[in-house]
């Protein structure tokens, strides 16, 4: 029987141990390197860009014990993708604590790397692998999500939790990062109408070709000028302040350009790892971002290579 197979399955699996204790993570986004829609009315989609950031999942399995406690209580999805977990694959309940260093409300997949980080430490308490498109399966009756469980880069359907296409991994680079302030609720986001024209869904698919070419050829500078071009596009919908003042700064310092959060506070500029003098371009960055918000608004973030084998392209992120 396959994964897929097991996961449509009812409950049948029977956990041997009465008590267990499973620990999982889901790594963040900074924002998304390109996010639209597909022409002839196709699908909403995103491409990632996975971050060195992580939720964390704690759960504590008990057999004997009836529904699950979430902390913090306000973590109300996530209960339900535990719940939703042991219904298919356990009897019982337990106990689940989210930790992490993602901010709420700002772009970097919090709610997602909750979720995803919860239904894999709940499924390995219980004995359970869950593959990504399990995951995908589970996550689909919650909220529209990003694909942070899928490893490297992806193009995904956020609304309708489905795998687009994986792209590959980004080169090394850091996210010099500002926080415009404020929350940004993802699911009301979605739920906006966004009315894309024609010339907007085209260009949109033309973009994620060339962003697809980009990361499978790990050309930085290419990456950069399809962010940067999305995150203009994407002003008439979640307005960034800082946006041309961004653009302009990145070019000054050797970014390859910017990248936001489309439906979040966050804007950041992406500097190469192998640019000429990284780290005194990094410093006049961070102290320039600093003139355009309060110094503490300003975060570094680094972009999350994956191990690869074989070819190193995205066939091997399977």
């Amino acid at each position: 029987m396959t994964s897929r197979q097991l996961i449509q399955q009812p409950a049948r699996h029977q956990w041997s141990h009465a008590r267990a204790v499973a620990v999982s993570s889901a790594f963040g986004t900074f924002g998304e390197l390109l996010q639209g829609a597909l022409p002839d009315d196709g699908p909403d989609f995103l491409v990632t860009l996975p971050i060195a950031r992580w939720a964390t999942a704690t759960f504590e399995y008990e057999s004997t014990r009836d529904g699950v406690e979430v902390v913090p209580a306000t973590k109300t999805k996530a209960r339900r993708v535990a719940e939703a977990v042991l219904a298919r694959f356990s009897t019982g309940g337990g106990s689940l604590r989210l930790n992490g260093s993602l901010p709420e409300g700002k772009g970097l997949a919090s709610s997602s790397a909750d979720l995803v980080a919860t239904a894999r430490a709940v499924a390995s308490a219980v004995g359970v692998e869950l593959p990504p498109h399990a995951i995908e399966d589970l996550l689909r009756q919650i909220e529209p999500t990003d694909g942070v469980m899928y490893p490297g880069v992806v193009a995904f359907e956020h609304r309708n939790v489905a795998l687009l296409d994986r792209l590959g991994v980004v080169p090394p680079m850091t996210i010099v990062g500002i926080d415009e302030g404020g929350t940004v609720d993802t699911v009301a986001f979605n739920r906006i109408p966004k009315n894309f024209s024609v010339a907007e869904r085209d260009e949109y698919s033309r973009l994620l070709d060339e962003v697809r070419t980009a990361v499978r050829a790990g050309d930085a500078a290419a990456i950069g000028r399809v962010a940067t071009r999305s995150a203009h596009l994407n002003q008439r919908l979640c307005r960034k302040r800082t946006l041309n003042a961004m653009t302009a700064l990145s070019a000054e310092v050797g970014g390859v350009g910017v990248v936001t959060g489309h439906s979040g506070s966050t804007i950041g500029l992406m500097l190469p790892h192998d640019v000429p003098d990284f780290r005194s371009r990094l410093a006049e960055a961070i102290n320039r971002c600093g003139q355009l918000v309060h110094r503490e608004q300003v975060l570094c973030y680094q972009t999350l290579g994956f191990e690869l084998t074989g070819s190193g392209t995205s066939d091997d992120l399977q």
